[in-house]
């Protein structure tokens, strides 16, 4: 999108900055903003701030924007199958192939929020970051660059603040992303004028979103031959906004139905959604695909994989999860009945995403608490095994790594390169330090269990010598 584009008046002003172009945001965020924008309770249309480099091929720009979304299941008892053309996408900015593009954006006028999602390993202090790299590595660093082009743009104007909305899952991403965002100000050396507008001039929230969103099918490819963007979603959906600045009068998606909720305590909300459905779903995920399973509904129908997951999220996560365990009970029904959707493509290889990150912040509280109630999670620990032999190298093509399948078949390990080497496992001491290594985990999970390492050590052997569904079979006689 070049800058003439971005400035050129659209039936919407522009009034959203998305960090991130992926199929969630696309079929949760822009989704709600487009059904906003039709019902007249909103007014503004979104570009998308791209957080990969390398130029790609743009296509969403060749189809002007457009894109359907499909949201398929059920709901309140009732099959939903609804099919709307999202128009709210007015483009897409690359700032590693036009910086420019991306100052413009920072510098628009009628700009007012911004959300991101750069999934869990993207709100991070990177020290090594650089203020005059065009542009920063981290996403922290980018957001720095963008507000301080804004500040400068309006001469530190208080009423050109934006309303930041991030929807990574990491616990209060708004106080970590505006933390990241601080300490690298501090770092740069900033002046200290910029920091207070950045403090006071903008709203960051802390939020919790919920939508399992799949990937293509062939049947849905065949119906929507001109769209290869489309997306596909349950119809299930919820964002919860938490704040200290009451902004549910300029953010009014739930005017036009959309559930979206703002609260004072994010923690409830949170804690029983990231442990029991994004817990569940990062412990069944490598080990799924490890058992030759691609998609959640399969492996929901799998006779050796259902009782693993059933067990880990009825008998492990549940009963820790710190809220009325009547409740936790009824959402993990609802959401055992969501992953057997059997509309949704969803792919494991695409939870598989950054997923030391993501059992970091989804499964690791579940361990820590299990251990303090004397309890001790054998199918949590399992799947983090699991984990390990998923990411195992196989090969290594041109800089993009690969595990290999019990049949032999490659598959792309979706994780950070530094992230895939540190946790390359050899002998038991390599499980040690793995478990240790406080960058990967934020602490030693050595410490949580005395035998941890042995365990998980023995788990990843018996999966590398017998393949991962002979050992659950195994692993679930004992159970």
């Amino acid at each position: 999108m070049n800058i003439d584009d971005l400035m050129a008046p659209g039936k919407h002003p522009i009034r959203v900055a998305q960090f991130g172009t992926g199929n969630f945001l696309r079929a949760f965020t822009d989704y709600m903003i487009d059904v906003a924008n039709e019902a007249g309770v909103f007014d503004g249309d979104i570009v998308m701030v791209k957080q990969v480099p390398g130029k790609g091929s743009d296509r969403l720009a060749a189809q002007g924007g457009q894109y359907h979304v499909i949201l398929q299941g059920k709901q309140d008892g009732k099959i939903v199958d609804e099919v709307r053309t999202v128009t709210a996408v007015r483009g897409t900015v690359n700032p590693y192939t036009d910086y420019e593009a991306y100052q413009a954006l920072a510098r628009l006028d009628t700009l007012r929020f911004l959300v991101s999602n750069t999934t869990e390993a993207g709100i991070v202090y990177d020290e090594t970051d650089k203020f005059d790299a065009l542009p920063a590595a981290s996403y922290p660093g980018r957001l720095v660059q963008f507000l301080y082009e804004r500040y400068q743009a309006f001469n530190g104007d208080p009423e050109k603040g934006l309303i930041i909305l991030p929807v990574e899952l990491i616990e209060d991403n708004g106080k970590a992303l505006k933390a990241c965002c601080m300490k690298l100000i501090d770092l740069w050396g900033l002046d200290g004028a910029f920091k207070a507008w950045v403090e006071t001039a903008n709203v960051f929230t802390s939020t919790l979103v919920d939508r399992i969103v799949s990937g293509k099918s062939e049947a849905m490819s065949e119906r929507f031959p001109d769209d290869s963007m489309y997306v596909v979603a349950e119809p299930y959906g919820l964002w919860v906004i938490a704040t200290d600045k009451d902004i549910s009068d300029e953010f009014t998606l739930a005017k036009a139905g959309m559930p979206v909720v703002f609260t004072d305590d994010l923690k409830p909300y949170r804690e029983c959604k990231v442990r029991v459905l994004n817990g569940t779903h990062t412990a069944m995920a490598m080990l799924s695909y490890l058992c030759g399973v691609d998609i959640v509904a399969d492996a929901m129908a799998d006779p050796v994989l259902r009782p693993f997951i059933d067990h880990v999220c009825f008998k492990e996560i549940v009963p820790v999860v710190p809220q009325d365990l009547n409740k936790s009970y009824a959402f993990a029904k609802e959401v055992q009945e969501r992953f057997e959707n059997p509309y949704l493509n969803h792919k494991l290889l695409d939870i598989s995403l950054n997923s030391v990150s993501k059992w970091r912040a989804r499964d690791l509280p579940t361990l820590r608490d299990s251990a303090a109630e004397g309890k001790f999670p054998t199918a949590l620990v399992f799947s983090l095994a699991a984990l390990l032999a998923f990411d195992t190298i196989a090969e290594d093509n041109d800089g993009q790594y690969y595990g290999k399948r019990a049949n032999g078949e490659l598959y792309p390990i979706r994780e950070d390169r530094k992230v895939v080497e540190a946790i390359q496992v050899k002998d038991e001491e390599d499980v040690k330090r793995i478990l240790a290594d406080v960058s990967l985990w934020g602490e030693d999970l050595n410490k949580i269990f005395d035998d941890l390492a042995v365990i998980v050590y023995g788990r990843l052997q018996t999966i590398r010598e017998f393949g991962a569904r002979k050992t659950l079979e195994e692993l679930m006689k004992q159970m």
